[in-house]
């Protein structure tokens, strides 16, 4: 392992920028941390934290002045990599004909900053999109991934119970650990060694690396939430008609801001539009939410008519069927559905509530 110093951390940014990424990294915005594209370490988040809660988030002072104090907010790398809105094709008409024009080309993305979690997201993602999707293949592979390992996980944070963080352990090509001064740098990829030997480095001391352990210990004990996934898929599938579906629903919005903050959610529909002078026509692609009455609409009827059943059906895909799908849970443990939902539902306490009265409650149609 290296160590880098915050002047060699700024050279790195720069480096990649020179090398012709578009940064994307944590800053704040709209009283938020969000990842979006920035211009070098002086917009990163650097002296800012977070207090997250159910249905609440607020953004707090460090007097540390580190660069990644925090843990995340609503956004991960499913929005550069799957945006919500995707031209997929414009075709104009000249001559009786349409011709197809093409899509132009993007800058490559060096994600800076992303924690375990959302490599791992990333990882779920790919098993839906690398073989079918171009676009996301076309941007995927290109990309530059330095993450960050995870010292403050906020409160709704279960990723220790998913085996997907704090510490990174795949799917970047370097990954820093930020100490007093710079940070522990690990290089995964020859696109990381690459990048690692153009900077000034030296290397790490006992006490440093000792140091990268004790702050993964640590937030590990800090985690703010647990799951416990032993016998999931079958839990889950056993209590399709559990009242405590009726429950949540009581209380669920349906306002599909789970699926929109969760970095692993895919859904999206194709939309099909024309000019009003009916001389251009395109498609787009656009995300969609399983939380809605037309998202489940076939043969002339929508399926699922009821909250509990579109909850039932998210939480269950996202924790069950998604392994029999993908082989790989739907869920990260990031805790963004925690926090972003309006009314502060709670997945890893509706699993739990499921579980203590599995098989002693009479169960109720929906």
């Amino acid at each position: 392992m290296r160590f880098l110093e915050y002047q060699g951390f700024e050279r790195l940014l720069a480096t990649l920028v020179g090398d012709g990424y578009e940064l994307v990294g944590p800053t704040v915005r709209d009283g938020a941390i969000v990842l979006d594209r920035i211009e070098g370490a002086g917009d990163l988040p650097r002296g800012v934290g977070e207090e997250q809660g159910p249905g609440s988030y607020r953004l707090t002072s460090r007097e540390d002045g580190r660069f990644f104090g925090c843990a995340h907010g609503p956004d991960s790398a499913k929005r550069f990599l799957f945006p919500a809105r995707e031209l997929l094709a414009r075709m104009r008409r000249g001559g009786g004909t349409y011709a197809v024009e093409p899509t132009p080309q993007e800058r490559p993305i060096a994600f800076v900053g992303l924690r375990s979690c959302d490599l791992h997201a990333v990882a779920v993602q790919d098993r839906v999109f690398m073989e079918i999707d171009p676009a996301y293949r076309r941007r995927r592979e290109a990309a530059v991934f330095v993450g960050v390992d995870c010292a403050e996980p906020g409160a709704t944070c279960f990723c220790a119970s998913m085996g997907t963080g704090p510490r990174c352990t795949e799917g970047f090509d370097l990954a820093l650990t930020e100490l007093e001064g710079g940070f522990v740098v690990q290089a995964a990829t020859a696109t990381g060694e690459a990048l690692l030997a153009r900077l000034e480095t030296r290397e790490a001391t006992e006490a440093e690396i000792e140091a990268v352990g004790a702050i993964e210990r640590n937030a590990v004990a800090r985690m703010g939430r647990q799951i416990d996934e032993w016998d999931m898929p079958a839990l889950l599938y056993r209590n399709r008609l559990h009242p405590r579906w009726r429950d949540v629903a009581a209380r669920c919005l349906a306002c599909g801001n789970c699926t929109s903050v969760c970095p692993t959610c895919f859904c999206h529909d194709i939309v099909d539009g024309v000019s009003l002078s009916g001389d251009v026509a395109t498609r787009t692609r656009e995300w969609a939410s399983c939380f809605s009455e037309e998202f489940s609409w076939a043969a002339g009827a929508v399926v699922r008519t009821s909250r509990e059943s579109r909850y039932r059906q998210w939480l269950t895909h996202k924790f069950a069927s998604w392994i029999d799908q993908f082989g790989t849970s739907g869920c990260v443990g990031c805790g963004r559905c925690i926090t972003w939902c309006p009314v502060g539902i709670d997945v890893t306490e509706e699993v739990a509530a499921i579980r203590a009265t599995d098989g002693e409650v009479e169960v109720v149609a929906s």
